[in-house]
């Protein structure tokens, strides 16, 4: 199976690094953004399958961008892809509920469960966002 290609939005440069390494070690094409301005260029200019995306940037917050795309207010070159937050700071079920994350997952988390994620949404039909995935 090809990989798919992924956005991993993170400002702590080691975990960035560590996260797209392993992905890409797996086969997929994985950019890198450490601001929400960089993800923004990013997300303008490449069609991606999915983000993986931390909330506390330097530049604005994860909220900022993913409202920022999902209004529409960016035009995107493909369809919104589907969304995993990563994040130190643990959120409401109500907060998580406005952008429809495929998952959330706090810090520190292990990287077996983003690799099991990215593994679930590679597995998905195409053009299938479906539903939140567990992580196990």
């Amino acid at each position: 199976m090809s990989g798919i290609r992924i956005l991993v939005v993170e400002d702590e440069t080691a975990l960035r690094h560590i996260i797209a390494e392993n992905l890409r070690a797996r086969g997929h094409l994985v950019h890198e953004a450490a601001t929400a301005q960089e993800a923004l260029d990013i997300l303008q200019h490449r069609e991606l399958d999915l983000l993986l995306f931390d909330i506390n940037l330097p530049d604005q917050t994860g909220w900022e961008i993913l409202r920022t795309i999902t209004s529409g207010a960016l035009p995107l070159p493909g369809p919104v892809p589907p969304v995993v937050i990563l994040s130190g700071v643990r959120y409401s079920p109500r907060r998580l509920a406005e952008f429809h994350p495929l998952a959330y997952l706090p810090k520190p988390f292990p990287l077996g469960a983003v690799l099991r994620l990215v593994t679930e949404v590679e597995q998905r039909p195409a053009g299938n966002a479906g539903g939140p995935l567990k992580v196990s």
